[in-house]
This record gives structure tokens, sequence and C-alpha cells, in this order.
């Protein structure tokens, strides 16, 4: 019996995949190759367009298998010393030009719907604010006290049992569930993007701009991801860490933050200096060098 040893890497992970089962969480899984769990209208109505297409293309792909063995099969040498010169059969040709436009038009029709639930933000009911830095993300909330925070990578020597490695982050970016937030984006320097695979939400942070997205927590959790655009050298290393948690929850932390965040006077605080963006990033760049 062959051991999973021996099999190449994407072959064992084909393995385990179908002997443990679609891999579904709040974070990323070893081995994962299936969505994470989806924790926001958005993110389940990718998931509902995902799994449907996937059998638009099964379907398509056994039709087209079943059609060339069909021809192989019929229309071989043995088969046909002499060959056939028929060379146009319109309704064939009929057929395969109207059957893919009807496909491609019914898969618009979701994909577009999908689009505008993206784009459009219904009844906000919070804003946040999230400017890419190199490296790392520098957090806004504008509707709570103006408040602004960093978010900086937990290097390895200061991880705790339980945390994510590179996807954790010294202060958490935190949300009430069941509220609709705005997200608004932008960068001080190169282009980043805001990207939570569990939220369905990826937008680019773009210098001298300002991008809009929104987000509908449905459950209470921590929620990772990362900055999805080549942004330089500490690009692999400016995660987000997003934690939802009950509108009560979510006051009781806004009153912390104020008073964490806020200086004396309760404004925010001053321009943050590249210095220490530069020291941060330092000890994880190195480790890639």
């Amino acid at each position: 019996m062959m051991r999973l040893r021996s099999l190449p890497v994407w072959l064992m992970g084909a393995v385990l995949t179908v002997i443990a089962g679609p891999a579904l969480a709040d974070k990323p899984q070893n081995w994962q190759m299936n969505f994470q769990d989806a924790a926001t209208p958005v993110a389940e109505s990718l998931r509902s367009l995902h799994d449907g297409l996937l059998i638009v293309i099964t379907a398509i792909t056994l039709l087209v298998t079943a059609l060339l063995a069909y021809v192989m099969i019929r229309f071989r040498e043995s088969r046909n010393p002499v060959p056939s010169k028929t060379a146009h059969n319109t309704t064939i040709e009929v057929l395969w030009t109207v059957l893919p436009v009807l496909i491609l038009v019914g898969i618009a029709i979701p994909s577009f719907r999908l689009l505008y639930l993206q784009d459009r933000v219904e009844n906000p009911e919070m804003t946040i604010k999230a400017i890419g830095r190199q490296w790392y993300w520098s957090y806004e909330y504008p509707d709570h006290g103006n408040f602004t925070f960093d978010a900086y990578m937990v290097k390895d020597a200061d991880l705790k049992p339980g945390q994510m490695r590179l996807l954790e982050t010294d202060n958490q970016v935190v949300v009430p569930v069941d509220t609709n937030v705005r997200l608004y984006t932008t960068a001080s320097d190169v282009l980043h993007a805001w990207t939570i695979p569990a939220f369905g939400i990826k937008i680019d942070a773009i210098t001298g701009r300002l991008n809009e997205s929104w987000f509908r927590v449905t459950k209470p959790g921590t929620y990772y991801g990362q900055c999805s655009e080549l942004c330089g050298v500490g690009h692999a290393f400016m995660p987000i860490t997003v934690k939802a948690v009950s509108k009560a929850e979510f006051e009781q932390w806004v009153t912390q933050a104020r008073g964490k965040f806020n200086k004396a006077d309760g404004s925010p605080p001053d321009a943050i200096k590249v210095d220490k963006a530069d020291a941060a990033v330092a000890p994880a760049t190195q480790q890639i060098r």
C-alpha cells in the first residue's frame, strides 16, 4: 500500500481533503482546500455562486468529455475507412453558438446581483477607516470619538498559545455583530489591499483615493486577513485581525479604546513616525533575506 508521505504534496492534500471532508473555519487550516466559513451576507452569496458555478462547469466538462469519447469511438479509422465529407451541420452550429450564450447569460444574472450587493452600502450604522502603511495598518473610528490606532503583526516570540502565526496583530479591529459597517480604505505610501476571506471582502487601499465597501458580521468570533496587494518587502507581515463581539461588548471596548488611544486632552495621537514602522518590520524582513 502506498504511504501518504510518498505522494506529491498537492495529491496528498487532495487525499486528506477527501478523507477529512471540507475544511471550513473562521481561520485558515492546514491542508485547507475550501472556503472559510462565511461570516457575512456577501461571503454567503459568494459561496453560493461558487457552488452553483461548480455544478455548471462540472456538467460542461462531463458533456464535452462524453462527446469526445463518442467521436473517438464512433468515427475511428477502423470503423470508418472512408471518411465522411460532411462539412457543415446547421443544427449543430446553431446549438453550439446559442447554448453557450444562454449559459453565460444565466451566469451573468447572479454575478451582477452579487457585484451590486458588494458595492452597495445599505444604511451604514458605523464607519471604520483603514489606512495601509509600510508595513502595518492604521484604523480610525470617526463615529465613536474619532480615535485611531495602529495594528502591527505580533512577532513569533510574542505569540500566545492558540494565536495564529503571521495573522495576529497587537491591536485588533473590534466591530459589533449584526451591524452594517461601512469601510473606507486608503494608503499613505503605496498600494495595499484590505482582505478578509471570511467576510468576502477585498478592496484596494490607494494613496490619494478613498475606496468604500461594507460588511455585516453575523456571528461573534475572530477573523483574519492580510494585505493582498504586493506592497514591498514587508508585504507578508501586515495582517488584519477583526474581532466581532456583541453590541454591549463593543460599547465597553469603545470606552476603553477612547482612553487608551486618545491623548489626555481627548484628541487623537500625533502622526505616526516612519522610524516606528521601520523598527517594527525590520525583524520580519530579516527572516526572508
